[in-house]
């Protein structure tokens, strides 16, 4: 993929995707038990994944920054591992991978915040106005 960007984007795009035929499957046969793991997919998965690809593409340095693939990937693990560890919380079979999803969520979206702080929106650094 070319772009920090296009890589956010793509990837909450296919997250959106399977959120969606996840809650066709749910609707279809009327069992909503995995409704908040659902949830979290399409809001970890989907929605901030799209609002850090906004931002990187419209700050291009931050998308410059190594920081900007350390943020992508642990955002990625952040999902791939609190979506089905909510899963098992829900059927009863542990809560570690839950834990550990969410102290990665956790530390993507302070890496989120760090940039956002460090290169404010378009490029430079925030700055205080008068």
């Amino acid at each position: 993929m070319k772009t920090i960007a296009t890589r956010f984007f793509a990837t909450g795009a296919i997250f959106a995707l399977c959120g969606m035929a996840w809650g066709i499957v749910m609707s279809a046969t009327q069992n909503h038990t995995l409704s908040p793991a659902h949830g979290h997919l399409n809001l970890i998965g989907f929605v901030i994944m799209s609002v850090s690809g906004t931002f990187y593409a419209l700050s291009p340095g931050a998308a410059a920054s190594k920081l900007a693939g350390v943020h992508y990937w642990l955002s990625l693990a952040a999902v791939l591992a609190i979506v089905p560890g909510i899963v098992m919380a829900i059927s009863g079979s542990g809560e570690a991978l839950a834990k550990i999803g969410s102290v990665l969520t956790l530390a993507a979206m302070a890496l989120f915040a760090f940039q956002v702080m460090r290169h404010g929106i378009g490029g430079g650094p925030l700055r205080e106005t008068a």
